[in-house]
């Protein structure tokens, strides 16, 4: 393989170290994943290294299974003998063979964020721990950081016996880990966790997979915890052949965990490692690259390397101070509007990029009005929808029958006369006699308190699961789940109803089956529970569609690993990008730098910048200042784009430490404020005041009637000639009405 001519002088030096631990820094569009793929494809062509020997690991399964097609492109079908995988799927892979040492079953559930909270409240119950005193989401938040931070529960309670507060949350811990352990489940943090604690606890399981891997990969090193590296460091403790790859730069994740440290210091815990820097980016125009090298180079916490280019200059950065939020978005329209006429661009060539999901609103309003198609990345995901997760705790429960949380969640839906009354009675009977719940229920005539009606519900609800049960191994699993939606009742229920949103929840089922059918066709293990893991560890990026014609809307957070020709990153203002933790943070500051780093570098073509004079925060009219990190910005690489603004603001300074981004800016008033941002929204608001018309009746667009007020279309249906309207009103709830008859004003 003449690799000297496939890759850069950089990139060659980096596919051919193949022994010992080498860092490889690598900037921003720098072509990791080619040197990853040639270096595999050289290890195994030229050096004539097994497979089977070579462990690669990513972030993302979606990077994982590009970085696997490329690699077999190169190698062919000897590439299904290596791992090419996330942590996660890794960890799950070497647990379904070696958990049953830890005291566990094989057959274990996933637990994923939604089960999780189920089961910390079942907890909270337990130890009458109420939630307005501690909450749901900080006890599973310091959970998670303890397993990050290879903390056990019994050493959390000891590391806290004199703090109140946290030795309740450790209590919850050691419950919360023992029900786990009960329903013979884990939670996304144990994968990774309980892989660490196996080895530790099983020195001959390790040195098994140390004499498998004999050469280990690991992609975006920046972003791995204290758990992922202890289990990085182990795997390689012996061959030492370990080479890691990651851009301090892009460092976007410490919090929740990530730590820097563990990339900067590469070099302190292998004393002998070599380093090589890609600094030359083949994504960006030359203006993108130079504005993100100068804003980084403010951070002190950082490897020196200053990327490069032999692309042509491009533009210069747009940056954009509109009136209010709404001009804003407004403003993004027009521009997307104009580019698509005047440049011949397509919907998918645009991203827009924010720092919290909440900032989307505002611009699904004016797309929306715009007919500008979009999609959001980081909204509600197909595995989080209500109809979806009760069909996944139906197979969930069917391949493991001790999960109580999936049971729990199951037991009552469709409708079968067993409410939460019964439910309590089971769950304490249960605990009393020390038994699984569902043992409880099978014999169900012992239980006191239950009436006649309850048990032969509950008899015919476990008859069924019986069933459900024996038909697992007999059906695949697209198969088996119509079978579930079948006999459980549950697509009958849904159907049987006029509410549009329950036909669409059957239109989400039958996606689900179609999901199934993929996995059967693409996946070597067939099984149940292959498709559980699969759902289960899917993140929103890895169904991202770079084909699909529609506009992104997404975090910086979520378009790492992203490129597009047209970005305009949103809301930079002091106290939203930077957020307010960070103005007084050096640390956190820093990160906020690098989030920026990463969504300057996310543009190939264009970037703008955009920020708002005046915006709603919480419902409240507020004035942030236009962020730092525009001012970081050499100013000859920027052009600023010149507005009618409510009045021309007063020349800023760079924010201090005492800047107070609650505040708003003294020379207006905030009763000012408020009535000049209601003024903008009612002038959107109006529209154009025409009636609605046929071929402007679609779904997402909002309207307004004479009597139910303002409304949004959910859905239409042709009748005749005419069309028969579902619009959900703001606040009179789901109507329907024939267009011809109803005089509807578009907004």
């Amino acid at each position: 393989m003449e690799l000297k001519e496939l890759l850069n002088k950089e990139q060659y030096e980096a596919a051919t170290t193949i022994e010992g631990p080498l860092l490889i820094l690598a900037g921003a569009g720098s072509g990791k994943t080619r040197v990853l793929t040639y270096r595999i494809a050289h290890m195994v062509e030229d050096l004539n290294i097994y497979p089977s020997q070579i462990l690669a690991i990513t972030f993302t399964n979606k990077a994982g299974q590009e970085m696997r097609e490329r690699v077999k492109s190169l190698i062919g079908e000897t590439a299904d003998n290596m791992w090419i995988t996330t942590f996660h799927s890794s960890c799950v892979r070497i647990l379904r063979r070696e958990i049953d040492k830890l005291g566990y079953k094989k057959s274990f559930t996933i637990y994923d964020s939604y089960d999780q909270k189920s089961l910390v409240k079942q907890c909270m119950e337990e130890l009458d721990i109420n939630d307005k005193d501690i909450t749901e989401n900080e006890i599973i938040s310091k959970i998670g950081k303890a397993k990050d931070n290879l903390v056990t529960a019994s050493t959390y309670k000891r590391e806290n016996e004199s703090n109140f507060r946290e030795n309740k949350i450790a209590e919850i811990y050691e419950l919360y880990q023992r029900k786990l352990k009960s329903n013979n489940a884990l939670d996304f943090d144990d994968l990774i966790f309980k892989t660490v604690e196996l080895f530790n606890a099983h020195p001959e399981v390790l040195e098994f997979y140390q004499k498998k891997f004999k050469y280990i990969m690991i992609d975006e090193y920046q972003d791995t915890n204290k758990c992922q590296y202890e289990f990085v460091r182990l795997l390689a403790k012996e061959s030492r052949n370990l080479c890691v790859v990651g851009d301090d730069d892009q460092c976007i994740y410490e919090w929740r965990g990530a730590d820097i440290r563990n990339i900067l210091d590469f070099e302190k815990d292998y004393s002998d490692a070599k380093v090589i820097k890609l600094e030359e980016n083949y994504r960006s125009m030359e203006n993108i690259l130079n504005a993100a090298n100068t804003v980084i180079s403010n951070n002190s916490e950082r490897k020196n390397k200053v990327l490069r280019t032999s692309n042509e200059k491009g533009e210069k950065l747009k940056v954009y101070r509109a009136y209010s939020d709404m001009d804003e978005a407004q403003f993004i329209s027009s521009e997307i509007k104009r580019m698509i006429k005047e440049e011949e661009k397509t919907y998918k060539d645009f991203a827009i990029l924010y720092r919290t999901n909440a900032q989307s609103r505002i611009f699904e309003d004016i797309f929306m009005r715009a007919d500008i198609p979009y999609r959001i990345i980081g909204g509600l995901k197909f595995y989080d929808r209500k109809e979806i997760k009760d069909i996944m705790a139906y197979l969930k429960f069917i391949n493991n029958p001790e999960d109580e949380v999936s049971l729990r969640r199951i037991i009552n839906v469709p409708k079968r006369n067993i409410g939460d009354t019964t439910c309590s009675k089971l769950q304490e009977f249960s605990v009393s006699i020390e038994d699984d719940l569902y043992n409880v229920m099978v014999d169900a005539k012992s239980i006191p308190g239950l009436t006649q009606r309850n048990i032969n519900a509950i008899l015919k609800f476990t008859s069924l699961m019986d069933d459900l049960i024996e038909m697992k191994e007999q059906l695949p699993v697209s198969k088996f789940i119509e079978y579930i939606l079948n006999e459980s009742g549950y697509i009958k229920e849904l159907e049987k109803t006029n509410n549009p949103e329950d036909k669409s929840r059957v239109e989400n089922l039958k996606e689900l089956v179609s999901a199934a059918v993929e996995f059967e066709r693409s996946s070597e293990d067939k099984t149940l529970s292959a498709f559980l893991e699969k759902t289960t560890l899917v993140s929103d990026i890895d169904n991202f569609d770079r084909d699909a014609d529609t506009l992104v809307l997404m975090t910086v957070h979520s378009a790492k690993g992203l490129e597009f020709p047209v970005v305009f990153m949103v809301g930079m203002e002091n106290g939203i990008f930077p957020g307010n933790g960070s103005l007084n943070d050096q640390k956190e500051m820093e990160e906020s730098r690098r989030l920026c780093y990463v969504g300057i570098t996310r543009a190939k073509e264009k970037l703008y910048m955009t920020s708002a004079e005046v915006r709603r925060v919480f419902g409240r009219a507020v004035s942030y200042g236009q962020s730092d990190f525009i001012d970081e910005i050499n100013p000859e690489l920027v052009e600023h784009i010149k507005v009618k603004t409510l009045r021309e603001p007063k020349k800023r300074t760079k924010a201090k430490a005492e800047y107070n981004p609650h505040s708003l800016r003294a020379d207006y008033s905030e009763e000012s404020f408020t009535k000049a941002l209601n003024r903008m929204e009612e002038k959107i608001q109006k529209g154009t005041g025409e009636l609605l018309t046929k071929k402007e009746a679609t779904i997402g667009r909002k309207i307004e009637h004479s009597r139910f007020g303002v409304g949004t279309i959910i859905n239409t249906l042709e009748e005749d000639d005419d069309l028969k309207i579902t619009i959900a009103f703001d606040n009179m709830g789901v109507k329907q009405f024939i267009l011809s008859l109803t005089p509807l004003q578009l907004l």
